[in-house]
């Protein structure tokens, strides 16, 4: 991005951004951005992610990329929000204090509902509280405070239906029995999409940037520790990346012997245009992310609404017919799935706004 200040409205008309928010409060050391893509189908909704940025214009279009493919995730799961995003420039391990995060909360507040904050990288339900004390616009938290609770358990589950989907589409059926799949970060959702795996029997491979962590899970589900560099290199019937985006590139993409890539991490495309010829050239289906992560998303949806855990696990069940849609309409149209899913995902917003 440019540092003149037409380059941020280019940014915005590119992709079709509604607003962007910007907080700067010095007395508490808070530099936040809100995004907002669009709200035809609802308020927006989005995580509040808390990294060191290397520079504002990086921040700012990152928080844009997410806040679009929320939109996006939440049309193609049926939901009545639109997309946003929320960065708070800093380190989330030595700058986050409950002052910064209630102090957030009251600019959330101040955007009158236009925006509900989730939890994302660098924040915790903890944060979320803090958030809440401050502001209603928050979607997320603890069961103690009647929410959904722990928002990665639905995130596993939703990329669990994908992996299915996208299994079922490949060979017929659906079962993981003896099938072998790379999960790429094992975190909170990786280890939950680890547990659904080897409750199935998958053969399941485990990788982090973690050694500790790599190892304490793959110890805890039986699973087979692998390198966390190469671990898309892996012949394997399905790569997940469930940590940091970009991973399918045009750099990694030759050197995958995966047949199916279907992970939890958002952004998972680079060079978006040249990557997708090279997965069709490399005979790989690809689940895009937005289709098949919005398990936390429909949880918060679900809180929103007051809806109990049988509606949440309906919805999130969904993710597999939507995926077999997305597949069936790539096919039938000779489109990658990543197009299908956008196009299906934009059909639904511009008939919403016939409504309006």
């Amino acid at each position: 991005m440019q540092k003149d200040s037409t380059s941020l409205f280019d940014l915005m008309r590119v992709s079709d951004h509604q607003n962007i928010f910007i907080c700067n409060d010095k007395e508490v050391g808070l530099k936040a951005i809100v995004a907002i893509h669009d709200t035809t189908l609802g308020p927006a909704i989005g995580g509040v992610r808390m990294l060191p940025y290397a520079t504002e214009a990086e921040a700012i279009e990152d928080a844009l990329r997410l806040s679009k493919a929320i939109t996006y995730k939440a049309s193609l799961a049926g939901l009545n929000l639109g997309g946003g995003s929320a960065i708070i420039i800093g380190n989330n391990r030595t700058e986050k204090s409950e002052v910064l995060m209630r102090r957030f909360g009251r600019f959330i507040n101040g955007l009158n509902g236009n925006f509900i904050a989730s939890i994302d990288v660098g924040t915790t339900q903890k944060d979320l509280e803090y958030i809440h004390a401050e502001t209603n616009y928050v979607a997320g938290l603890p069961t103690s405070l009647n929410g959904s609770g722990d928002t990665t358990v639905f995130a596993a589950k939703g990329v669990y239906y994908g992996i299915k989907a996208a299994i079922k589409e490949l060979y017929g059926d659906d079962n993981l029995a003896g099938r072998k799949i790379a999960v790429q970060g094992v975190g909170s959702v990786g280890e939950h999409l680890v547990s659904l795996l080897r409750a199935e029997n998958a053969r399941v491979y485990v990788s982090d940037m973690t050694e500790e962590r790599k190892m304490k899970i793959a110890a805890k589900y039986k699973a087979e520790p692998i390198t966390y560099s190469t671990s898309f290199e892996l012949d394997a019937d399905v790569y997940a990346p469930c940590a940091l985006g970009g991973t399918v590139n045009p750099d990694t993409v030759p050197r995958m012997r995966c047949k199916i890539i279907a992970g939890s991490a958002n952004n998972q495309l680079l060079e978006e245009e040249k990557t997708v010829q090279l997965l069709k050239e490399n005979n790989i289906l690809y689940t895009p992310d937005f289709l098949i992560n919005a398990g936390a998303l429909i949880s918060c949806f679900s809180e929103l609404e007051g809806y109990g855990a049988d509606r949440t696990d309906h919805l999130i069940r969904y993710i597999y017919t939507a995926t077999r849609h997305v597949i069936q309409k790539s096919k039938e149209e000779n489109i990658s799935t990543h197009q299908a899913a956008k196009e299906l995902a934009e059909k639904r917003i511009q008939d919403m706004r016939k409504l309006k």
